[in-house]
């Protein structure tokens, strides 16, 4: 498994991120990390309280993105998927929750979930809920951060 994920890195620090290439189809399938939104709900990973898929994925920030737009597009989405949206938060979850419209490489929009002016993705390297192995990765053309719960945007 690691020398999987080590060649879809190499792949994806190779990969284009500009705002013209469209996310794959089925993004995150073959890792079978859910792409839907669903019900958002919070984890304590070390220490810290993030904000977590239905299933307890971690959820991730992309830094150059703006509150209207993700930058993560083509490979880039294909490591770190995109969270359809709309998405929910179970009680307990501060923040705001909304959607953005990104490009999936056809003439569709695609929506994806945004938190507090965040675009929402989760990442193939964590392999079960309560990992956060995306966090603080400087891929893709910028870092990567786990989603505290309350964060606002940057």
């Amino acid at each position: 498994m690691a020398a999987v994920i080590s060649a879809a890195l190499t792949v994806a620090a190779c990969g284009s991120s500009s705002a013209g290439g469209g996310a794959s189809a089925t993004p995150g399938v073959a890792s079978g990390v859910p792409v839907s939104g669903g019900a958002l709900k919070t984890t304590t990973i070390s220490g810290a309280a993030v904000l977590t898929n239905a299933r307890g994925f971690t959820l991730y920030w992309f830094a150059p993105d703006t509150a209207t737009m993700s930058k993560c597009n083509g490979s880039c989405a294909q490591i770190w998927p995109p969270v359809r949206g709309p998405a929910t938060a179970r009680p307990g979850v501060p923040g705001t929750l909304s959607t953005i419209a990104r490009s999936d490489g056809t003439t569709q929009a695609v929506t994806q979930a945004t938190y507090n002016g965040h675009p929402l993705y989760t990442y193939v390297g964590d392999t079960s809920p309560g990992q956060a192995n995306g966090n603080n990765l400087n891929l893709n053309g910028g870092l990567w951060h786990e989603v505290t719960a309350g964060a606002g945007p940057s």
